[in-house]
């Protein structure tokens, strides 16, 4: 069988796709922005932030704008003030509005949208938010591009199947195309950081405002009392297992101008009075939220978490 004309029909569609990426990855000419703080919950989306966790950030921003108010875990709207809310912060109103209807308080934990919705709707919103600071932009003007891309798919596709037919050769063609083709059309005109963005997103460790509490009773803990993880001679790894039921960040100043940034979660057994709290790694910090059901290993001594063994995805 000769696979002379498929071969390079794939190798050119191959390279017109790492072209085209080569060229709209290039950095362009910044334009100018507006001179202003870039909004926390825009800042931490760029660092890769879960959706929820820049949900959260949002509450918190409108907190401290007189938007609404926050006790505990439990949040009400306040008179509204006079001043413009960015169009993902009208949503995040408008939502939370949605989710208390009419009642005067409720747990933060229960305003929260479905993933779907925060994916959909919420997320395409901060993006937009940071393209208009400058922070980002999109890889592709126009959707031309990826459509190309995505109709010329056939030709390498159909070289395949009209040599080898119906056999393992031609399925594989088939998926490949099919996948690529959805893989450009889904992914839309794209989304890229600039300069200033990659600046804002890193490297370095998490900003947490303290303040910015976020915590879950939902497993029967009170939102008060937290305990260090009881310290142990023992040499063996012990685990730990409950719920999430808080996170905070410690920054710890080291030498005369470093610092050093600790993460820590706490967790609830359902039963006991007091939630016992554990260091975890940025990247544990970042993946596990409140409400999220954890299995961890621990070095018993230093009260430190090594790996996590099952999550369970509150959200």
């Amino acid at each position: 069988m000769d696979l002379v004309w498929p071969v390079t029909a794939w190798a050119l569609w191959f390279a017109a796709l790492a072209a085209a990426f080569k060229v709209s990855g290039r950095d362009r000419a910044p334009r100018q922005a507006p001179a202003h703080t870039v909004p926390a919950p825009v800042a931490e989306h760029l660092r890769g932030m879960r959706p929820q966790d820049v949900f959260h950030s949002t509450l918190f921003d409108l907190v401290a704008r007189g938007w609404m108010t926050i006790e505990g875990d439990r949040l009400s709207l306040a008179p509204p003030p006079e001043q413009p809310l960015l169009p993902y912060e009208r949503w995040v109103l408008e939502r939370v509005r949605a989710r208390m209807a009419g009642a005067p308080r409720a747990p933060v934990i229960a305003l929260m949208p479905e993933a779907a919705d925060l994916d959909r709707r919420f997320v395409p919103l901060v993006r937009e938010c940071a393209i208009d600071l400058g922070l980002a932009r999109r890889r592709w003007q126009t959707m031309i591009v990826p459509l190309l891309l995505a109709a010329a798919l056939v030709v390498p596709w159909f070289a395949t199947v009209s040599m080898s037919g119906i056999s393992w050769l031609g399925t594989i063609a088939t998926m490949v195309s099919w996948l690529a083709g959805i893989g450009l059309l889904v992914s839309g005109r794209g989304f890229l950081l600039t300069a200033r963005g990659r600046e804002v997103a890193g490297p370095g460790p998490v900003p947490v405002n303290p303040q910015q509490e976020w915590i879950f009773t939902g497993s029967g803990w009170q939102g008060v009392e937290i305990e260090p993880a009881p310290a142990s001679r023992a040499r063996e790894r012990l685990e730990a297992a409950g719920h999430v039921v808080k996170r905070w960040v410690k920054v710890e100043s080291v030498g005369d101008n470093g610092s050093r940034t600790r993460y820590y979660i706490a967790l609830h057994d359902g039963v006991s009075a007091k939630a016992t709290s554990y260091e975890v790694g940025a990247g544990v910090y970042r993946d596990v939220l409140p409400g999220d059901s954890v299995r961890l290993l621990v070095k018993p001594r230093k009260g430190a978490v090594v790996r996590v063994l099952a999550h369970d995805r509150h959200w």
